[in-house]
């Protein structure tokens, strides 16, 4: 990761992608990047780079929680490449 942190993504940005896709009765977007301050992919910035997703949705409705996982991934798909680099995910 170069030192521009002007591209990493926002809660807010993670926030609005979920809703968009996954249309959650529950959602917590928390950026724990500062705690991975030293580790593989933190950046500079210390925010942008690690985040934990609490969320529920009637679409998990049925699904493995790999499914409920694969369906959050594909919603934040698009920050990978500006530099999100871990999720820790909890379907409720």
């Amino acid at each position: 990761m170069t030192g521009d942190t002007s591209g990493l993504p926002r809660v807010e940005e993670l926030e609005a992608a979920l809703r968009a896709l996954l249309q959650p009765t529950h959602l917590e977007v928390l950026d724990e990047s500062a705690a991975h301050a030293g580790h593989s992919g933190a950046g500079p910035a210390g925010w942008g780079t690690h985040f934990r997703v609490r969320v529920a949705s009637p679409l998990f409705e049925g699904r493995t929680r790999v499914a409920r996982h694969r369906l959050v991934y594909d919603a934040v798909q698009p920050f990978v490449s500006r530099g999100l680099h871990a999720i820790a995910i909890e379907t409720l």
